[in-house]
């Protein structure tokens, strides 16, 4: 840097890395087990890894895939491998280095203390969430909800602040100062969750009141960019914002649906006019620490407490599959268990999809793609749609009329 800094110029330095007005280059990286046979599920890992830092708005410039039975316990990436890792980082002028894995408090410790050499810093994914939903969160309940999110995750890394405080002061004043910061993190966690409750409880009295009214409603549930506020939209002809970015929103809207009165000429029969409330709720991802889903568990109430969900699976996903399961695992986590629609979105990328790999879609899309889908998920009776071309949602209105 052509000047001796010292340590406490390359902390702070580090503490508003994120904040830079330049562009920040990345390297993310991951460890595979040498017995782990699907590489491809890494790869995907990788993926989500890259998109969740260009929805922070920062870019990824090189991936690394290392191959470890076990982490190693100071570092995490082997000491030799985080040495070449910085070392092409500082040729990349890579300024921030993001593992997937959750770290432990030592580990990001350590990997931070070493990266002070070429004036850069580590995160784990959770802490990139965190980031993300910070910079999203525009309501009070949602930045509060940000904040006991980051209170949980702050406890382990007390550490990190003991280990600075030590080498300032020695052990007694690591300790003395540990506990402070204990008791003003609980202090503060006690105050945020007093916070969220008043707002958990209007959200019970909305409730009740609807259900006096004798109003039903629905729960929209996805895995990130499932298209889900494109279904809304249509649903409900109101304005949800639409972004092609994971977490573009951090909160519960509440819209209502409109259905209009149906006459059937065989029976006779008249069903006069409906309004459903729709429960736009906010996203799901692979392993997302159960931290997290607490944070937002009176947001997600709203889920829970609806008379029907629609979980929205995009089509064209190759591994929508995996992604059922994890918003299986959630909703099981939050204990939704209330009737589900199943919603196989985008099917016509499915067509696009067909098209690009030079097979007649005409022909292949309906004999191949889609009955593949109805035969092999058979057993969660699949609604096939399209939100932005609006196919097939008159028939998803049908269904959600006939399940309330």
């Amino acid at each position: 840097m052509g000047r001796q800094v010292s340590e406490r110029e390359l902390e702070q330095f580090q503490n508003k890395i994120e904040y830079a007005e330049w562009e920040l280059r990345v390297f993310i990286a991951d460890i595979l087990p040498k017995d782990f046979v699907i590489r491809t599920t890494m790869e995907d890992r990788m993926v989500e890894l890259e998109n969740l830092v260009n929805t922070y708005g920062w870019v990824v410039i090189v991936k690394h895939i290392q191959n470890k039975s076990i982490p190693d316990y100071n570092t995490f990436i082997w000491e030799g491998r985080l040495e070449e890792i910085m070392k092409e980082m500082q040729e990349r002028n890579a300024n921030v280095l993001i593992l997937w894995n959750a770290l432990k408090p030592r580990q990001i410790y350590t990997i931070n203390e070493k990266l002070r050499e070429i004036w850069a810093k580590a995160w784990d994914r959770i802490d990139l969430i965190l980031k993300i939903f910070e910079r999203n969160a525009f309501s009070k309940e949602a930045k509060l909800q940000i904040e006991l999110a980051a209170i949980k995750h702050m406890w382990p890394r007390i550490y990190d602040m003991g280990m600075e405080l030590w080498k300032q002061g020695g052990q007694w004043k690591w300790e003395t100062n540990t506990e402070i910061m204990k008791r003003h993190l609980l202090k503060r966690e006690k105050h945020v969750k007093e916070e969220l409750e008043k707002f958990a409880k209007v959200r019970e009295q909305h409730r009740q009141s609807r259900a006096r009214k004798g109003m039903k409603t629905l729960g929209i549930v996805w895995y990130t960019n499932a298209w889900k506020s494109t279904l809304t939209n249509v649903l409900t002809k109101k304005w949800v914002l639409e972004e092609d970015k994971l977490f573009a929103t951090l909160w519960t809207s509440v819209w209502k649906m409109f259905v209009p009165a149906i006459y059937e000429e065989e029976t006779w029969k008249y069903i006069p006019p409906k309004e459903v409330l729709v429960n736009d709720t906010i996203w799901f991802i692979r392993e997302l620490p159960p931290k997290l889903v607490d944070a937002f568990k009176s947001t997600l109430e709203d889920s829970i407490e609806s008379d029907l969900l629609l979980h929205v699976i995009d089509a064209s996903d190759p591994k929508f599959n995996l992604k059922i399961d994890v918003v299986d695992e959630i909703l099981l986590s939050i204990w939704a268990q209330q009737k589900r629609l199943n919603i196989f979105n985008k099917i016509d990328w499915l067509v696009w999809v067909e098209y690009k790999t030079e097979i007649k879609w005409e022909e292949k899309i309906y004999s191949d793609k889609l009955e593949y889908i109805k035969e092999t998920y058979a057993d969660l009776n699949p609604i096939f749609i399209s939100s932005t071309d609006k196919v097939g949602i008159d028939e998803l209105k049908e269904k959600i009329i006939e399940e309330l």
